[in-house]
Parts: C-alpha cells; sequence; structure tokens
C-alpha cells in the first residue's frame, strides 16, 4: 500500500494537492512537518503528525522536522481564538532541545541512509532577514486580497470576533510560506503536510514558490483528531497528555489511552499505531464480538505506550492499574518506582507522620486511629481487622498488634492503607 492509499484506510487524509501522488509514485521526496515550540515538550495532539512523518520515512521518503524558533515568536492564527504570549529566545531554545530529543525517538535521523530525516530550525534562516528585506522580496508576490480570503484570516476580522487581528499574526503565513521557499531553495523539498487547519498557511507557500521562482510544490493534510463525544482530544482533568515522562508519567499516559472510548478506539488505532490492516481488522471484529474485554484499548495502550515510552514502562502501568483495581500483589506495589506509585494513588486521603515513629515502630492501631485519622476510631480499626478488612501495603493484617516500622516503607517513605476493596489512603513518612 503506497503512503497516500495508507493514509485513506486510516482515515487519516484530508486534503491534498492534485499532481502529489504523481510526486510521490515518480521519486523519493522531501516533505515538511512544523512542530510549534511552545513547550518543551510535544503532547499527544501533536502525535498524528510525528506518525504522519514516520509512515513518510518507512515509504522510502525523506522526512524534514521543522521547529518554529522564529514563528514560535509571531504565533498562528490558525484555529485560535485570541492571540498567544510570545517567547523570548531562551525559553524557545530550551524548548527545541526537547521537542529535538522527542522527535528522534520517532524518526531516523543517523542512518546515512539517504532519506535519513533532517531537522531545521527556521529562526536559522530568519534571523539576519531584516523587515525591508522581507516585505521587498517576499510580500509583493502575495497580494492582500489573497491573505483575507483565508479562512482563518475571515474568522478572526468577521463579525463575531471582539479582539480582531494583528498585523503580526496577519503576517504569519508568509512567513510560513517562506519557510516552504527556503526548504523548496535549500533542501529541495517539494511537499509541506500538516493538519487540516495549515491548508490555508501551506498553499500560501506552494503559490509563493510558484510565483517566485516558477517552481511546483504540494499540499497534504491530515484530520484534526477529535472525540467521539465532542471533547477535545488530548486533555483529561490534569490538562495535556505529554509525551515527556516527566509531565504526564507513563501509567497516566497508558490509562489516557486505556479509556477511550470503542468509537474513539476503532479509529485511534488506525491513526496511532504501525499495526497492519489485517491485524487491525481482526482487532476490531474481536472486540465487537466481546466489548467489555476491552480489546481494542488494551492493545492501542500497549502499542502507544511502548512507542512513546517503553516496554519496561508499558508493563509496569499494567500491573499499576492491576493495585489500584484489587488485582496487584504486595510484590507488585514494592516494584513500582515512585512517580507511578504517586500517579496510581492520586487523589486517595493522604496523612503525614514523622519518620521517628515509623523507625521506632508503632503500633498499626495507633498509627491508623490516633497518629493519623485513616479510621475513625480505634474500634472500627479493630473490628475491621476482625472481619479481614484491612491491609497494609496490600497484604492482609489479621494481627491487631502488628507492629509498622521502616521494612513497611514504599520507596523509603510512603505506607499504603487499604479498608475493604477500594478504599485506599496514603501515609506519607517525613
Amino acid at each position: 500500500m503506497n503512503f497516500v492509499e495508507d493514509l485513506k484506510w486510516r482515515g487519516m487524509l484530508h486534503d491534498v494537492m492534485p499532481g502529489t501522488e504523481e510526486q510521490l509514485a515518480k521519486e523519493m521526496t522531501s516533505a515538511y512537518i512544523g512542530f510549534d515550540p511552545t513547550s518543551d515538550s510535544l503532547h499527544v495532539g501533536s502525535f498524528a503528525q510525528i506518525m504522519l512523518l514516520k509512515r513518510f520515512q518507512l515509504a522510502g521518503h525523506k522526512p524534514v522536522a521543522l521547529v518554529g524558533g522564529a514563528t514560535g515568536m509571531i504565533g498562528d492564527p490558525s484555529g485560535k481564538s485570541q492571540e498567544r504570549n510570545l517567547l523570548n529566545e531562551q525559553s524557545l531554545n530550551k524548548n527545541l532541545e526537547g521537542i529535538k530529543a522527542q522527535l528522534s525517538k520517532f524518526l531516523d535521523f543517523d542512518s546515512g541512509e539517504a532519506n535519513a530525516a533532517v531537522m531545521v530550525n527556521n529562526y536559522d534562516w530568519m534571523k539576519e532577514f531584516s523587515f525591508l528585506d522581507f516585505i521587498r522580496d517576499v510580500g509583493k508576490h502575495i497580494t492582500v486580497n489573497y491573505m483575507m480570503a483565508k479562512e482563518s484570516v475571515k474568522k478572526r476580522l468577521g463579525a463575531e470576533s471582539k479582539v480582531g487581528m494583528s498585523f503580526t499574526e496577519f503576517t504569519y503565513q508568509l512567513v510560513q510560506g517562506y519557510d516552504f521557499l527556503w526548504l523548496y531553495e535549500n533542501l529541495n523539498c517539494k511537499l509541506q503536510m500538516g493538519g487540516s487547519d495549515q491548508w490555508g498557511n501551506i498553499v500560501t507557500g506552494t503559490e509563493l514558490i510558484r510565483r517566485k521562482v516558477s517552481g511546483e510544490a504540494f499540499a497534504l493534510t491530515i484530520p484534526l483528531i477529535t472525540k467521539a463525544d465532542g471533547g477535545k482530544f488530548g486533555k483529561t482533568e490534569h490538562g495535556n497528555v505529554w509525551l515527556d515522562p516527566e509531565k504526564t508519567t507513563p501509567y497516566q499516559f497508558f490509562q489516557f489511552w486505556l479509556n477511550t472510548s470503542d468509537e474513539d478506539a476503532e479509529r485511534y488505532i488506525k491513526v496511532f499505531t504501525f499495526l497492519q490492516k489485517d491485524e487491525i481488522e481482526t482487532l476490531i471484529k474481536q472486540h465487537k464480538e466481546a466489548p467489555h474485554l476491552r480489546i481494542l484499548q488494551k492493545k492501542l495502550a500497549e502499542e502507544i505506550t511502548t512507542m512513546v515510552h517503553s516496554k519496561e514502562d508499558y508493563e509496569m502501568a499494567v500491573e499499576a492499574s492491576q493495585i489500584l483495581f484489587g488485582k496487584g500483589t504486595a510484590e507488585q506495589l514494592k516494584k513500582l518506582n515512585e512517580s507511578t506509585f504517586l500517579s496510581v494513588f492520586d487523589g486517595v486521603p493522604q496523612f503525614n507522620v514523622s519518620k521517628a515513629d515509623i523507625e521506632g515502630g508503632v503500633n498499626v492501631i495507633d498509627l491508623l486511629g490516633e497518629k493519623t485519622a485513616v479510621f475513625s476510631s480505634k474500634g472500627e480499626l479493630r473490628r475491621t481487622i476482625k472481619g479481614n478488612g484491612l491491609s497494609i501495603n496490600k497484604e492482609k493484617v489479621t494481627n491487631p498488634d502488628l507492629v509498622i516500622d521502616s521494612s513497611f516503607l514504599i520507596n523509603d517513605r510512603y505506607i499504603l492503607a487499604q479498608k475493604g476493596k477500594k478504599n485506599y489512603s496514603l501515609i506519607i513518612v517525613a
């Protein structure tokens, strides 16, 4: 299956300029996608674009990842209702380094093959470009009428817009168009790809190439990823789902995909995995026969967590899920690293006790009924122990005279108390 055919089957083709398929069939082609450097990490909203570049490389073509150091100082109006804060150079450089490291996990930059990926920063060619040179060499080739006709501009200038649009943002499509021209002239880049909201900016680039150097360039966009219920894809109660494990732990990342709806899982497994058509169709069929087993969600979470993080992180996330939902063992609990452990028990009641109390040893009744308020009374606690309803660190407590000491600490800091099946409390020892 060729690149465009594969995108069609996966539901990942929105618009494609006539002649694009013929160009890709004719020769190895370079194509670029721009990434917004407003953070030092990409989030899952960018993941479809990363997958697009990776599929392009697997099809034998050459991907170019453009990190917008210059355009990040302006702000793209596409899909935005208001102008965003601009970043200084120091913040941008920090963000660029983080994004470079993440893209390197997916794209082959170092193989030495003809289609090895390239990373560029548009600040490198824009920083010495004076305003007068820009309006003389670039601005004269694109009319204001052409720029005003773009949907992203119309929306911001329309009657429903209360904030209008600055000249800075109005010129964004020209700056992005110049990126395409520079890459066309310097890296023989003939195709720009992106989300469907970028179509207007992309075709401005193809138009600039046509008018300024009489060249032929192409455009291809993919649909913006949405959720079936209309909610914003990639958002949770914690905010964005990031690719950086410091911002979104592998456990939280795994849970995001595991908790997708049946309808979304069927679309996402085509977009966000490299599983082939026959395997995906088999999974969809199996899922529909037994939806309660959540076969699609489990496979989706496995594939993406392993790809973005690692096999070990995926396995730890699975064990962590089993612990939270009652099937995990004390041994599994002790194996969790601190960030995963805290992710699993995020939001459960927390209590603090001194290290001195634990080091000297403390009776379980005193710890849970007096030094903390895990139980409202010692009587209730004794009845719970008698009824086999108390666990410490996933191990049943049957002896009310049990002494809790440093040997019980998880990650040298935590003790997990559990009443019944689902009532957890976290004791933090400091």
